[in-house]
């Protein structure tokens, strides 16, 4: 089955008009009940942007069509139970496919209306921050849902690659010099690992908690949402705090930026202001094009 969109403008504002074999539901509401028509149209927004409060996001119109073998299963009496099962689980896979589609495409337009590839965020580390903060919004696991911290390590360590993104007001807010583990690589981070006393980063996603003073200063909690990737980051000390080395004058006088034990390293100059901006709740994104991650992220996939 192929799937159809385009947008369309009006008044201002941004259209998608899907056509697929799909069933769209209210915002985060249950599917709606199959029609007996194979066309419906929802005019309730099926997802609800965070990126601009004052407009229902950029899709709230959608334009369902279902496939007529699909329909006459799942409406027909004599339909047997596995015909249903089988069905309902296309439904729900098509569903979720558009979804993320819709997701993907919201990524494509605000980092193209933020012109974050000025700044040199990795277009493929927006997209799939973006999915996974749209996941983790769409289950509530979010205190603080109007900013997104993204740290870029396809990006060498010479260069500003941690992002702090004001998502309501399409504002960036920081970007600024980060540090990867000792053992993650020199000016790139190219390997990670969960594991204690490794000495590396961890990938994925975390979500931001207590604050506390200790021998760096001001240094903030984080907790690693993803099961054999980042979650035992709490039991690792993993933490973002500020370090003199880290920053222009510590690469300038010593060529290379300096490494940590795996925590993410900022300059101390901006250390109190990013940490009381992110802090209590918020989504922390480590990324990197590394497949087993991608494919297995319970995040991302969620």
């Amino acid at each position: 089955m192929k799937t159809l969109s385009k947008l369309v403008s009006t008044s201002g504002v941004s259209l998608l008009v899907i056509t697929s074999p799909v069933i769209i539901s209210g915002s985060y509401k249950k599917a709606n009940p199959i029609p007996t028509s194979t066309t419906a149209t929802i005019s309730a927004p099926f997802y609800t942007s965070p990126f601009n409060t004052k407009t229902p996001g950029f899709y709230n119109t959608t334009t369902v069509n279902y496939a007529d073998a699909v329909v006459g299963k799942l409406a027909s009496a004599t339909a047997t139970a596995a015909e249903k099962k089988s069905n309902d689980f296309a439904v729900a896979s098509a569903k979720k496919a558009l979804e993320v589609k819709m997701v993907v495409r919201e990524a494509t337009l605000i980092y193209a209306t933020m012109r974050l590839n000025r700044s040199g965020l990795n277009p493929k580390a927006f997209e799939y921050a973006w999915r996974g903060y749209h996941n983790l919004m769409k289950k509530g696991m979010l205190k603080k849902n109007n900013v997104l911290s993204i740290c870029d390590f396809t990006q060498s360590s010479r260069r500003k690659r941690l992002y702090i993104i004001d998502v309501l007001h399409k504002k960036l807010l920081y970007n600024t010099y980060v540090a990867h583990g000792m053992n993650s690589g020199t000016e790139y981070a190219t390997s990670f690992s969960n594991k204690p006393e490794s000495f590396k980063s961890s990938l994925g996603f975390f979500v931001t908690t207590r604050t506390y003073t200790g021998r760096n200063g001001l240094s903030l909690r984080v907790s690693g949402l993803e099961k054999g990737f980042n979650d035992l980051a709490a039991k690792r000390n993993i933490v973002l705090h500020g370090s003199d080395y880290v920053g222009t004058d510590y690469l300038k006088n010593n060529g290379e930026m300096g490494r940590s034990l795996g925590c993410a390293v900022i300059p101390n100059q901006v250390n109190v202001k990013i940490i009381k901006t992110i802090k209590n709740g918020s989504c922390f994104f480590v990324y990197h094009p590394n497949k087993k991650y991608l494919n297995e992220s319970s995040v991302i996939n969620g």
